[in-house]
């Protein structure tokens, strides 16, 4: 399989790395093409297989193309990339918001698959949800979800709804554990801890409870009753988050990011 990765920012770069790390596709079937000249030789020292700054005639041997350009790009680089794409290529898009019926009528083309990965994708820890047209063949689904799961985990999901729904969950999600985290780190300032202090305590409190849950079968909520003894100082604390409705304001801006990644949709 011959792959174009269009867009070599972080996350094209990611994918990049990737595919080539878990040897799936070889550098020289690889083809990143970035416009921006100091990308585009960061990339190269990098050896990322072969980096282009234009669209060209090499785009016709191309079988599934990449794009991992930001949204707002895309009136300006469909059309040029438009003339060397033909009914067998497969696209997958990376693009937050925008959706597969636009990306159709602007390229042409039938066989689209939208994927919604996240941040810790830079570190073979991401999570990706990803859809597909009917035109897509299960051996291209197949090809497409190994080369996603090089930089984490991937879920297919029939409907593309799920997509905006998993952007507002696991796309964005990172935000919100840094948002949390942040608190405690500055709530353990204000008790008296160096800044280097309280963020040792928070980040390996954090990592410890997810290597924790993952080696057991508890759910959430039976850890918190496992911390929260009764009359303890977890319960003392989680008893504040249930009276200022911390749940429900969490899962109120989960829906907000939501209706915004609808919103852009429609744009």
């Amino acid at each position: 399989m011959k792959v174009l990765i269009i867009g070599g920012g972080n996350m094209g770069k990611t994918f990049a790395q990737g595919f080539l790390s878990a040897h799936i596709i070889r550098p020289k079937d690889l083809i990143i093409l970035e416009k921006n000249p100091e990308r585009a030789e960061h990339l190269r020292t990098a050896n990322l297989g072969t980096i282009e700054t234009d669209p060209g005639e090499y785009i016709q041997t191309i079988d599934l193309i990449v794009l991992a350009v930001k949204p707002q790009s895309t009136s300006l680089l469909f059309p040029t990339i438009q003339p060397y794409l033909n009914p067998e290529k497969v696209v997958v898009s990376i693009m937050a918001g925008v959706q597969v019926a636009t990306i159709q009528q602007q390229l042409k083309i039938d066989k689209i698959i939208r994927a919604m990965p996240n941040l810790p994708a830079q570190v073979g820890m991401g999570m990706t949800a990803f859809t597909a047209t009917a035109a897509v063949s299960r051996r291209e689904l197949i090809e497409v979800q190994n080369l996603l799961s090089t930089t984490g985990r991937a879920i297919y999901f029939d409907d593309e709804t799920m997509i905006d729904a998993s952007t507002a969950v696991s796309g964005s999600g990172p935000a919100y554990v840094y948002y949390f985290m942040q608190s405690m780190i500055d709530a353990a300032m204000k008790l008296g801890f160096s800044e280097s202090q309280a963020e040792l305590l928070v980040w390996q409190t954090f990592m410890g409870a997810m290597h924790l849950h993952n080696k057991n079968t508890l759910t959430c909520n039976e850890w918190i009753q496992r911390v929260a003894s009764k009359g303890g100082t977890t319960e003392a604390a989680i008893n504040v988050f249930t009276k200022a409705s911390v749940a429900q304001d969490i899962q109120d801006g989960i829906f907000a990011a939501f209706k915004r990644a609808e919103e852009l949709g429609k744009k």
